[in-house]
């Protein structure tokens, strides 16, 4: 059987360490001839004291740093020309983004707009970025939402839609895996982006149009580390193996779904994002099962042979593996302690039509989903969550 022809990117170079941020500076200095720097990060890291040591390992490296610390969630547009501004003031010559995904999101924006003249309104959608960047380092404080290793970065809209940026010169030039960064996550926050990576992995294996064999792999071990370390590190927030095997499956379903992108799942958690402010790998945690249980029917061969991968027991034919693996899903969801129903998180039924017709805006996502998603679909779909 011949292969289908794909392509496969991600980011230059990934280090693994444990304590790595506190030496970064050295680490830094090693690779980049830049010395002037942009840390773009969020005041929550600031006051939580992970910023102090990065910034002492940087200056005794002889770097002059510059930080932006106002990232917040679901960042609007307003906050990456604040970024870019910041970073031209600065005259950066190199952007480092230390955080969970809206802060790496900024960051590889800001390495754009910094470097050229072609405004953020020309680059959304895929392919559209026309100039190079800065330097570009990416260290995540979360295991979850893989940002580090993708090609793309989300923005809010005006009020409540969520766009986004696909381009290559998304690519990190580095990325720091440094899971020490984790062990302050709270059970939820550790639930909720957990469950995102694992969307991301599943996601991945079925997408419809680019899942490819690099693809597959990467989205296998992931999906093995995720589900075999979740609940441990919901229930252990300083259990070391647990939260290094968490970073590194994110980090795996993030390169897995840069290349064979996300589906229905994520299509629907925008609009929880835009119009309830749900943390985004929450709103992913509360669309999963519904939209497992809505692919099936095209999906089960390949949610069988996840089964395996998560080491579900028992025979059964097809049907009965992905049975098994959805079921397994919702057990370890249940497990791990984050909300399960959209009326728990105070999303109003009134407003499901609404959400319905905002996924629709989310083409990119829903074209890779295995089986069409229309409104009236989506509306069920966002019943069978409330």
């Amino acid at each position: 059987m011949s292969m289908n022809p794909f392509e496969f990117r991600t980011v230059a170079s990934i280090a693994v360490q444990w304590g790595g941020a506190r030496a970064l500076g050295e680490s830094l200095a090693a690779r980049f001839s830049a010395r002037s720097a942009l840390l773009i990060t969020d005041k929550g890291l600031v006051s939580a004291g992970l910023i102090a040591p990065v910034l002492a390992s940087l200056e005794g490296s002889g770097f002059r740093v510059t930080v932006f610390d106002s990232v917040v969630a679901d960042p609007p547009e307003q906050i990456v020309h604040a970024c870019a501004g910041v970073a031209a003031d600065a005259d950066a010559d190199i952007i480092i983004g230390l955080g969970g995904g809206s802060s790496l999101d900024i960051a590889k924006l800001a390495a754009v707009l910094a470097a050229g003249s072609q405004p953020l309104s020309e680059m959304y959608g895929i392919g559209k970025v026309t100039g190079s960047r800065l330097p570009l380092v990416l260290i995540p404080t979360t295991a979850g939402t893989g940002s580090e290793v993708t090609n793309i970065s989300i923005i809010t809209i005006g009020e409540t839609t969520k766009m986004g940026v696909v381009a290559p010169q998304l690519y990190a030039d580095f990325v720091l895996l440094d899971a020490e960064l984790t062990v302050g996550l709270p059970p939820l926050h550790t639930a909720a982006t957990g469950i995102d990576a694992m969307v991301h992995a599943i996601e991945a294996y079925t997408s419809k149009h680019k899942k490819n064999p690099l693809s597959d792999a990467l989205a296998r071990e992931a999906l093995r580390l995720l589900s075999a370390n979740l609940v441990a590190a919901c229930r252990s927030g300083a259990d070391r193996s647990a939260r290094e095997a968490m970073l590194l499956g994110a980090t795996l379903a993030g390169q897995a779904f840069a290349n064979s992108p996300v589906a229905a799942v994520h299509a629907l958690a925008y609009p929880l994002g835009g119009h309830y402010h749900i943390p985004h790998g929450l709103s992913n945690a509360l669309m999963l099962e519904p939209v497992l249980r809505y692919n099936a029917s095209a999906a089960a061969p390949l949610y069988a042979e996840l089964a395996d991968v998560v080491g579900i027991a028992g025979g059964g034919d097809v049907r009965e593996r992905a049975n098994a693996f959805v079921q397994f899903m919702v057990d370890l969801m249940e497990q791990s302690g984050a909300p399960r129903r959209l009326r728990d998180v105070q999303v109003t039924e009134d407003s499901l039509p609404r959400l319905a017709a905002d996924a629709m805006l989310q083409t990119r996502l829903l074209m890779n989903n295995p089986i069409d998603v229309d409104e009236q679909a989506a509306l069920r779909l966002y019943q069978a969550a409330f």
